[in-house]
């Protein structure tokens, strides 16, 4: 197998918990470096919606990521090359990780034919017709100049069978090999490939889709497959499961999740990276992330409460705006609602993983995740 070209791509671990499995780490990337557990906001389009990259920076983001099959259609690869990549093109200057695009032809292409070369596709924006090869998923994302690529994977739905989800680990890693050679032969040094682990809710599938990526020496690897219809319990079970056997020595990325609850369970079983869209979906819906739970800002009984979201929250939204008054532009539809709420719960998240970090480093996690649960009352 051909050997991986040198780049500025590291990871080191700093700090273990004495009774779970979390962890602190360093991700180093030519564009700076990112301290794990680490949540990443999703910036699809290129944009975390309705925020500003300085927006991102205040609230304490280290990486963002972007989408493939999405910057490909729109504005093409053409008009990002003519930037350098995105990071100049949207005024993000870190890292840089990008989704290789196959989940959004699963569920968004108007008409998409899988085959072993790659996805057939018609665009969901004006019907053309596409292929993502491998091939294709590697180049698109070097155009975008991404810090992390992933390798494009075939989506199984939930529920499928143990023969179509064995299926799809099979199609992934023929995909993986070709997408490793592409990036190998590609030259690059300021962009690092990861894999992506498949199996489905089978844990014999996670086991061997494992086994058989390591085989590449990818710099690191990310669990998919999850968060796509199956219950939390069975979700956190597949995924302990899979952390387990994966190595110590790499990243480990679960991807699309999750709750906050998610991200405490899974750092305890030693995961590192996280992105979804909750943060910013729900804020939009009006639902807002603080430490004794969700609330809805739509609820009745806000309308003339004077307290911030959340009293120990330091962002901008709650330091300078009342419960009552985000209630008041949520209901009447007011754009400001949007940003608000967006800039309060992703500086939730951004809190929490720091928070979490910080616990793991003095070998207080324990303590943090009774902490964590007690204050959790789900607000309404």
């Amino acid at each position: 197998m051909t050997s991986l070209q040198p780049t500025p791509f590291s990871f080191r671990v700093f700090s273990e918990s004495s009774t779970t499995a979390a962890r602190t780490a360093e991700i180093s990337t030519s564009r700076g470096t990112i301290a794990t557990p680490v949540f990443m906001p999703v910036g699809t389009l290129g944009s975390v919606k309705s925020l500003t990259p300085e927006d991102l920076v205040t609230s304490g983001a280290q990486i963002i990521l972007g989408n493939t099959y999405h910057l490909y259609l729109r504005p093409g690869c053409d008009v990002i090359e003519r930037f350098g990549g995105l990071h100049r093109f949207m005024n993000w200057n870190g890292p840089i990780l990008t989704d290789s695009g196959g989940f959004q032809v699963f569920s968004l292409a108007k008409l998409s034919k899988l085959s072993e070369e790659g996805y057939a596709f018609q665009s969901h924006i004006d019907g053309t017709r596409h292929l993502l090869t491998p091939e294709r998923a590697v180049t698109v994302q070097l155009t975008i100049n991404a810090d992390i690529l992933m390798c494009l994977d075939q989506c199984a739905p939930y529920p499928a069978s143990k023969n179509e989800i064995q299926d799809a680990l099979d199609l992934t890693t023929r995909w993986a090999k070709r997408c490793r050679q592409a990036w190998v032969e590609e030259k690059v040094t300021a962009n690092t490939l990861f894999g992506i682990i498949q199996g489905g809710m089978f844990t014999d599938l996670r086991h061997q889709a494992v086994d058989r990526l390591l085989s590449l020496d990818l710099p690191g690897y990310a669990i998919g497959g999850l968060s796509v219809g199956e219950p939390t319990e069975l979700m956190r079970e597949i995924a302990g499961h899979t952390l387990s056997i994966m190595p110590k020595n790499r990243p480990r990325y679960i991807m699309g999740v999750g709750t906050p609850e998610d991200l405490v369970e899974l750092v305890a079983m030693g995961a590192d990276m996280f992105d979804c869209v909750m943060p910013t979906r729900n804020a939009r819906n009006g639902q807002l992330f603080t430490t004794t739970g969700t609330l809805n800002i739509a609820n009745a009984r806000f309308r003339e409460d004077t307290s911030p979201i959340d009293p120990i929250c330091h962002c901008y939204t709650c330091r300078h705006y009342s419960r009552a008054y985000l209630r008041h532009l949520y209901k009447s539809r007011e754009l400001l609602a949007y940003r608000l709420n967006t800039i309060h719960n992703w500086t939730y998240y951004a809190a929490l993983t720091k928070n979490i970090r910080q616990a793991i480093e003095n070998d207080t996690f324990d303590d943090f995740r009774k902490c964590f649960y007690r204050y959790r009352q789900n607000e309404a």
